[in-house]
């Protein structure tokens, strides 16, 4: 082996365990300076299996982990006894993972249950209405699923009293269900149609959704999430509108087909006129069409004789 090798060899060794003592010594530093300071790890509650809505809390679903206290999110709990004080219960108010802290904002209160109330966003209200098999979407809306809200009612005059045919309406847009029945997790695939459905409102759309349970059934559409799969128009469809009409609805797209021209005249289709088949004469009947008939009479004695076709 050449000597420039083994000084380049012998200069990375060197330069190799330098650099591993210089970390290894920083490394050593910063858990030192971590362990002594206030601000360094912590001891927080985790949930040591998955737990879902209603579940209890228990010792045996909760285990201690070290935590950065810099990153440290609000409401934790440090001991078993801030997390269950004299034995007294607490339940998930959601679902929680596996190693995920258990916050204050997720868990019920002290000796409390679960309780659609501590689920409600600040200004948000709860408010539940009838439904059926039809009107509930056959039991495919689970919780936290959103729906728009529309009503069939009749019309009311300035009067107050109902006339008119009924019309349809689109009451709400976007809207947040709670629970279905008494489910509140939805964590069950399965359809499973019920009676009342429970909504996330505002203060004034709980208000509108009492007044039109009152003056109308209130009917479930599943939708997409979001604002920006409202319906920007909304419009009111009654018994007139239950029928297709170019002129009420979009005709339907068909490709290679041609566009339809305004006030273009109407296209006149011409009869076909197909000749009838010659009927099929037989022998003897060309032989009697092609002969006379001569009537003689002699005193009141008349006689009719045929004369001609002799020739067939």
């Amino acid at each position: 082996m050449k000597r420039q090798t083994l000084i380049a060899l012998g200069v990375a060794i060197v330069l190799g365990l330098i650099a591993v003592f210089l970390a290894n010594t920083y490394l050593t530093g910063r858990e030192r300076q971590l362990a002594s300071s206030p601000q360094g790890m912590v001891r927080v509650a985790v949930a040591s299996m998955p737990l879902t809505y209603g579940a209890d809390i228990t010792p045996d679903k909760v285990k201690f982990v070290n935590y950065p206290a810099t990153s440290l999110p609000p409401g934790t709990y440090r001991t078993m006894a801030q997390l269950l004080p004299q034995g007294k219960r607490r339940v998930a108010l959601r679902p929680i993972q596996v190693n995920q802290p258990l916050l204050a904002s997720d868990l019920s209160g002290e000796g409390q249950n679960a309780s659609i109330a501590a689920l409600l966003p600040d200004g948000m209200r709860a408010a539940t209405v009838r439904i059926n098999a039809v009107s509930g979407v056959a039991g495919f809306i689970k919780a936290n699923d959103t729906v728009d809200v529309l009503i069939t009612r009749q019309p009311i005059g300035p009067d107050g009293a109902t006339q008119g045919k009924s019309v349809t309406d689109v009451l709400l847009q976007n809207i947040r269900v709670i629970a279905m029945g008494g489910d509140a997790a939805g964590a069950n695939s399965k359809a499973r149609v019920t009676s009342t459905a429970t909504l996330e409102l505002t203060p004034l759309d709980a208000q509108k959704v009492a007044l039109g349970s009152q003056l109308g059934d209130l009917s479930l559409v599943l939708r997409k999430p979001g604002e920006d799969q409202n319906i920007p128009q909304v419009e009111t469809v009654s018994l007139d509108d239950l029928r297709y009409s170019y002129y009420g609805s979009k005709a339907p797209s068909a490709v290679g087909t041609a566009p339809v021209v305004a006030n273009a005249a109407p296209v006149v289709r011409r009869p076909v006129v197909r000749p009838r088949p010659a009927p099929i004469v037989s022998r003897a009947t060309q032989a009697v069409r092609n002969t006379s008939t001569v009537s003689v009479t002699r005193g009141t004695d008349t006689r009719d004789y045929e004369v001609g076709g002799y020739a067939q």
